[in-house]
């Protein structure tokens, strides 16, 4: 069960090049404050590309 005040957040991950966003995941905003970059499969470019988290 979660706790009270907790500060994880469910974010978004949208494709550089076509700003889909495709993936969904979870973090603690205060281990990290900065915005994340991952490399995934973007299936409307049909490649990988880096997603960063959008708001």
């Amino acid at each position: 069960m979660a706790k009270k005040g907790e500060q994880r957040l469910v974010i978004h991950f949208a494709c550089t090049q076509c700003q889909e966003r495709t993936y969904t995941s979870e973090k603690n905003k205060k281990n990290d404050a900065q915005r994340l970059e991952l490399k995934k499969f973007c299936p409307r470019c049909r490649a990988q590309t880096p997603h960063r988290e959008t708001k």
